[in-house]
């Protein structure tokens, strides 16, 4: 059994399209930052730059959009952040440590009130 010229033909699009998909460079963020940067000094067009560097244009202008608008972002005093790991760990301890000292604070205020009113105390 043959198939059809046009099945082969999709068949072997999708088979170059899964590979080109799988070998994509993956860029780190000081490349992004040094593509950037290079491209807004201008010495050269976008266009040459892009070629240059292997990338399409609007990948271009899309990390650029990024660079600049987390660039806005810092100097307008928006420093939020990710936490790290041990940060993560130094807060979760202080939270339970703070949720002990409440609950030991609220069984003690119980006991209080208990003996209060519990133990013939007048309540008037």
């Amino acid at each position: 059994m043959s198939q059809k010229p046009g099945t082969q033909r999709a068949a072997a699009e999708k088979v170059v399209k899964e590979i080109r998909r799988a070998t994509r460079k993956q860029h780190s963020a000081e490349e992004k930052i040094r593509i950037v940067l290079a491209g807004l000094r201008g010495e050269d067009s976008i266009a040459e730059h892009c070629r240059r560097e292997g990338i399409a244009q609007s990948l271009y202008y899309s990390w650029s959009k990024e660079f600049l608008e987390a660039g806005k972002r810092r100097l307008a005093g928006d420093t939020a952040r990710q936490a790290t790991s041990p940060e993560v760990k130094e807060l979760r301890a202080e939270a339970a440590a703070l949720k002990e000292a409440v609950a030991d604070l609220t069984l003690e205020n119980r006991l209080l009130k208990k003996s209060m009113t519990g133990a013939g105390g007048d309540r008037a």
